[in-house]
């Protein structure tokens, strides 16, 4: 076990932490990991929404193409950030456990949600919820690391800013003037952390095996098969959250219009020995509810 494993993982205080996390997981298990940070074209961007920059799996790329060039031996993301296909050759090699799924609304003493405000979000899908319960507030363009829009809020005379918990809680920068959105379903994979190496890659792929959490697993995949049915990116406006609760696993899952004037949301349920295709088949009864129009117009835009 004396050969090092190179993490590749983006420069942000929220990605080194995760990277972090791996590499701590595998010295318990013997091994000698180095991190390896590098800049995605996704960190250095921060005037253009994701959508516009017509790039799939923008904060994985570039650890992409250093895993593919041989620069580092395994990369860390957040899963939810992967596209759901992976470049020729890289494989998932684990799924850590689940984090905080939710989606939280960070305020300035907002107590007045009848009124108009002016609401911040980078994301497409958080956007169109919140324009679905609010038609009457402005949503506006955030863009950043976790840190960056952070300070973007305490800097702009905005009443609040929706953010993923579990990015906040891992670097303790969660505050107490907070709301869950329980009622906003996040992106699929929110909340867990995906470990990619090459699929030529024996020593790194049997190294990795412990660190996967298989329920997790199975939770987000059929997540991730849902949206790939649907063929949104990971910046559509598509939301799924797949729980395990006893032995059946749920899915809440829907896609809306950009305004959030549609929605198609679904809920529905599998024993645990039908999980294969659950996904695909959940997308498949959206489309035919009429998410298939909504899709058509997004393919125009997105």
């Amino acid at each position: 076990m004396s050969k090092s494993i190179r993490i590749g993982t983006r420069d942000s205080e929220l990605a080194l932490w995760q990277a972090h996390k791996v590499k701590s997981l595998l010295e318990q298990e013997g091994y000698h990991p180095i991190l390896k940070p590098v800049k995605s074209t996704g960190d250095l961007n921060l005037q253009e929404p994701l959508y516009e920059m017509g790039i799939t799996g923008i904060f994985t790329k570039t650890l992409d193409v250093a895993l593919l060039k041989g620069e580092i031996d395994i990369a860390v993301h957040s899963m939810k950030d992967v596209p759901t296909a992976l470049p020729k050759g890289v494989v998932e090699a684990a799924v850590l456990p689940r984090a905080n799924t939710s989606d939280i609304f960070i305020h300035k003493g907002l107590d007045n949600f009848s009124s108009k405000q002016t609401i911040a979000t980078g994301s497409l899908r958080r956007k169109a919820q919140w324009l679905g319960r609010y038609p009457h507030h402005e949503v506006v363009n955030l863009r950043g690391n976790v840190n960056t829009r952070l300070q973007k809020l305490e800097d702009n005379p905005w009443a609040g800013a929706i953010f993923a918990a579990a990015g906040l809680e891992r670097i303790n920068l969660k505050p107490d003037q907070h709301t869950e959105l329980d009622w906003m379903i996040p992106a699929p994979a929110q909340g867990a952390m995906l470990v990619v190496t090459m699929d030529t890659n024996t020593f790194c792929k049997a190294a990795l095996e412990p660190l996967n959490h298989e329920e997790t697993a199975m939770a987000v995949n059929v997540e991730r098969e849902f949206l790939k049915t649907l063929e949104g990116g990971c910046t559509a406006p598509i939301g799924a959250l797949a729980t395990v609760e006893d032995d059946e696993l749920k899915l809440k899952a829907g896609l809306f219009s950009l305004d959030g004037t549609e929605q198609y949301i679904i809920e529905e349920s599998t024993p645990l020995d039908h999980v294969d295709g659950f996904g695909k088949r959940c997308a498949e009864l959206v489309l035919q509810q009429g998410g298939d129009q909504i899709m058509k117009e997004l393919r125009k835009i997105l």
